[in-house]
């Protein structure tokens, strides 16, 4: 009787041989399969790019204000004109999903004499 155990663990028959192959197999497929279904399913966050100004942020821009006191208060600007140096851009795009319409929107801010005497722009507060 030992004999018979000791043939089937050198000499395994070719059911058990078959079923050990297939097993790893089938179990890859399915495992591949999942992960290839389920990476449609991934979450596709918010792209924002450049100056987000918040709407409290935009309520204390004031006409009047310094340059340093706007720069402290926005940010700096996205763009110096080198032409124009008081003249500041602020630029906001933000992208919803990996296939959603970009939503942009920009500020321009007029300087005299180191004072802000103008606001121009799309940005809303909010």
């Amino acid at each position: 009787m030992q004999q018979v155990a000791w043939d089937s663990i050198i000499a395994p028959s070719v059911e058990t041989i078959e079923h050990m192959t297939l097993r790893p197999l089938i179990t890859a497929f399915v495992i591949g399969m999942a992960i290839i279904a389920l990476s449609g399913c991934l979450y596709r966050m918010e792209i924002r790019q450049g100056n987000h100004i918040e709407a409290s942020t935009l309520q204390q821009l004031e006409i009047g204000m310094s340059k340093n006191q706007v720069q402290f208060l926005l940010g700096t600007p996205a763009i110096v004109d080198l032409y124009q140096p008081d003249s500041w851009y602020y630029v906001f795009s933000i992208q919803h999903g990996s296939e959603g319409a970009v939503e942009q929107r920009s500020m321009t801010l007029g300087f005299s004499n180191d004072q802000l005497t103008t606001i121009d722009g799309d940005f809303s507060p909010g």
